[in-house]
């Protein structure tokens, strides 16, 4: 089990390091990257991190889709810690790691809402279960779909990151949005992005079930 610890640890890190990353130099480029480039930079980045890791540990990644894993029974609950706790190592491993880099920066692709918390609350909580409920159904099945599952998942992380990123960033990842916020100092909203996505994540699991099992 040590190996899907460090994949996940791993891929967490690639994620947070490179979506965060170009947030911050999209900063200090002066808006060099864009705030698609951006969007499909968290794309790409969990496209690869699904083709890299995924026969390994899974590549959840993100703590809410563990969460929605293991309430769906596709993952046994005393995974369920392991894979957080790894998630979060990597996530800080990350963060800490831009902020060697990148000192000045305030924020450090810190998730914060652009109105209310709670508009913030209830798009992410809607987000994520928009990606879970594709993950759930594109990673079973027939193997062609199998197959394509990278490329359907990252392409609703793209999407919804073009899209709702200028409101509420678009995390869907209670790892991705920790680190960051800890690091920088910026922690006021981090109920928002902790508590949504595994909501968002385990309401796609009932209506899975309803509507396919």
């Amino acid at each position: 089990m040590i190996k899907k610890y460090l994949a996940e640890s791993l891929g967490t890190f690639i994620l947070v390091f490179c979506g965060t990353g170009a947030i911050i130099i999209n900063e200090v480029s002066g808006g060099t990257i864009t705030h698609i480039g951006v969007a499909i930079t968290f794309g790409l980045v969990i496209l690869a991190m699904i083709y890299s890791i995924g026969d390994i540990s899974g590549a959840h990644i993100n703590p809410a889709v563990t969460i929605a894993f293991a309430v769906a029974k596709r993952l046994k609950w005393h995974y369920v810690i392991p894979y957080i706790i790894a998630q979060i190592i990597g996530a800080f491993a990350a963060s800490l790691t831009l902020k060697f880099l990148f000192p000045a920066n305030e924020l450090l692709g810190t998730t914060l809402p652009a109105g209310s918390a709670m508009q913030s609350f209830v798009l992410e909580t809607i987000l994520t279960f928009i990606l879970m409920y594709v993950i759930l159904n594109v990673t079973s099945g027939a193997k062609e779909k199998g197959i394509t599952a990278g490329i359907a998942i990252a392409s609703v992380i793209a999407l919804e990151a073009m899209f709702a990123g200028p409101i509420t960033g678009a995390s869907m990842n209670p790892a991705r949005s920790l680190a960051p916020a800890i690091v920088s100092g910026h922690i006021e909203f981090l109920w928002v992005y902790l508590g949504a996505p595994v909501v968002g994540a385990i309401i796609a699991v009932m209506a899975n079930i309803l509507i396919r099992e």
